[in-house]
């Protein structure tokens, strides 16, 4: 099984760095064209669309913070039609959950679940309209084990957890699947500062029954499972890459 998805074309939200543009860099080896998504436009992501080029796929980059409902919609409106959407940007504030103000929380709840559903109610269409379409939303191991200093964030990944079983039953009849692959400690940029206290680090790595990070490759093949013909009969489900964290 190769899992190809020649003849497709995926958008990545979030795909210039990290677990996104390692997902991103995975699909094109698939076969597939690949719209890179920043928040703002920059050399990261330009070179991420140059390695697809690379490979010999099509790309573009488009930029849009997406904590914006306005700037989402900016972006809907030049983005091409595409039958691949893989839901990975999100914000992550860590603080006592006393001290989270209405603007952290509006910020991480608009980038991690209304964005989503903004992004999958404009594409949907095109893919209703083919009879075929995959969305895949990037969850995390927070949506059974949340962290205590990321109480909205760990709550948005349940909410867009719920998103997924819902709209996976809506969508169907239309051979539309619909997806979440939930990372668990992921060693990316994110959390290089959090990992380097070693106290930290120790408790974090015991917690992991495999006992070791993950790396952000580690959640790009099942994505291009779940995108693939291979995949067709997988829907409405949260996998999670974890290393056995959420057990």
């Amino acid at each position: 099984m190769d899992f190809d998805l020649t003849g497709h074309r995926a958008f990545v939200t979030g795909s210039s760095m990290g677990i996104g543009s390692a997902i991103a860099l995975e699909l094109a080896r698939g076969g597939a064209d690949v719209i890179v998504h920043a928040s703002r436009p920059s050399e990261k992501a330009e070179a991420i669309s140059e390695e697809i080029r690379k490979i010999g796929r099509e790309s573009s980059v488009i930029a849009a913070d997406l904590c914006r409902p306005e700037a989402v919609e900016g972006m809907l409106e030049a983005l091409p039609d595409v039958d691949i959407i893989i839901l990975n940007a999100s914000v992550q504030i860590r603080k006592p959950w006393t001290e989270i103000t209405v603007e952290e929380y509006e910020r991480q709840m608009n980038c991690n679940f209304l964005a989503s559903m903004m992004i999958a109610q404009h594409c949907v269409g095109y893919m209703k309209e083919n009879g075929w379409g995959r969305i895949v939303t990037i969850g995390s191991v927070q949506e059974l084990k949340p962290h205590p200093e990321m109480l909205v964030y760990s709550s948005s990944k349940c909410a867009q957890r719920g998103m997924v079983r819902s709209l996976a039953g809506q969508l169907a009849k239309y051979r539309i699947t619909v997806n979440n692959v939930a990372p668990g400690v992921i060693y990316t940029d994110r959390n290089k500062e959090a990992l380097a206290d070693e106290s930290y680090a120790k408790s974090v790595m015991d917690s992991i029954p495999l006992g070791y990070y993950g790396e952000k490759e580690d959640l790009a093949g099942i994505v291009r499972l779940l995108c693939s013909e291979q995949g067709r009969y997988i829907t409405g489900q949260s996998i999670f890459v974890d290393g056995g964290k959420s057990l």
